[in-house]
């Protein structure tokens, strides 16, 4: 059981890196990537050749004499939502972090690109049920919160079931949102609820890896424990056949994975513990940025 104080020194010691990211590089980045849904009201102003005629409102041009027209800005607030796979697979790590604290430092970079844009975010924890539901909100102590639950929550369940928190996430978000699906995506049975969640709302998943699941060392007769269901297993690490269809089968379901993220559109970034997340999310940033610029 870990002490306040270690907790506090934890998050205090994540939100300064994650918070040097923010400011130095993600902040334009992730304000020119993710727009707001809607257009407000700004001002009126008298209208310009080349202005759009259907743009004049009438009752003002009546009152002053001349026409005006009504000038309108994007709706630049967003809520962004966290959805982070909390399940037992998740401490599994090789490297020297876990499944689950990569998907925890790079939520809180992402809630902070959130709270300095002015932008509402929420947290949603799940396993084979809801775990925890934080609804979004502005504001630095609200992104504090969101990372120590990512950090240090613990889960009532072992298993994974993102169905129900895809289904969950439509239920409970009425208006579009730029939703972050962070999971290692064992199961692949989740298509149909991704396409449905994708088209309500800007879908965004984020597969979270560690080379020690798509490679075996050569150990020699190792019993191992699947963490979701406790089932325990022995296998020869030092046979080269075990290694090569472990591999296959590891690579297939990537493939598969990656398939039903293409069908369906969804924008996808693989992480892995081995490597530094900053490249690969900034590299994303900016071809998503150069999509958008092309219309697409």
């Amino acid at each position: 059981m870990r002490s306040t104080a270690e907790i506090l020194k934890k998050i205090r010691r994540l939100e300064l890196r994650t918070r040097r990211i923010v400011e130095t590089a993600f902040s334009g980045e992730y304000h020119s990537v993710f727009r707001g849904h809607g257009m407000n009201f700004d001002e009126f102003r008298e209208y310009q050749v080349g202005d759009e005629i259907r743009a004049i409102d009438w009752n003002v041009t009546a009152r002053m004499g001349d026409a005006y027209v009504r000038k309108y800005v994007e709706e630049r607030e967003l809520t962004v939502l966290l959805i982070v796979d909390v399940s037992a697979s998740g401490i599994f790590g090789t490297t020297s972090m876990t499944k689950r604290e990569l998907a925890a430092e790079v939520a809180c970079l992402l809630a902070f690109c959130a709270v300095n844009n002015n932008d509402n975010v929420g947290l949603l924890l799940f396993t084979d049920k809801t775990e925890l539901y934080i609804p979004p909100r502005k504001a630095r102590s609200h992104a504090l919160r969101i990372i120590r639950e990512v950090l240090f929550f613990e889960p009532e369940n072992r298993g994974t079931d993102l169905i129900n928190a895809l289904e969950f996430v439509n239920r409970v978000a009425t208006r579009k949102a730029v939703v972050f699906l962070f999971s290692d995506f064992q199961n692949l049975n989740f298509e149909r609820a991704a396409s449905v969640c994708s088209k309500r709302h800007d879908l965004i998943a984020i597969p979270i890896e560690d080379p020690g699941e798509l490679q075996l060392p050569p150990a020699g007769l190792v019993r191992i424990e699947d963490p979701e269901t406790g089932k325990t297993y022995e296998a020869n690490f030092s046979s080269g056949r075990v290694r090569r269809e472990f591999a296959r089968i590891a690579n297939e379901r990537r493939e598969r994975r990656d398939a039903i993220f293409r069908r369906q559109s969804i924008d996808f970034l693989p992480l892995s513990t081995e490597k530094d997340y900053f490249p690969i999310l900034h590299s994303f940033f900016q071809h998503r940025e150069q999509r958008l610029k092309r219309g697409g």
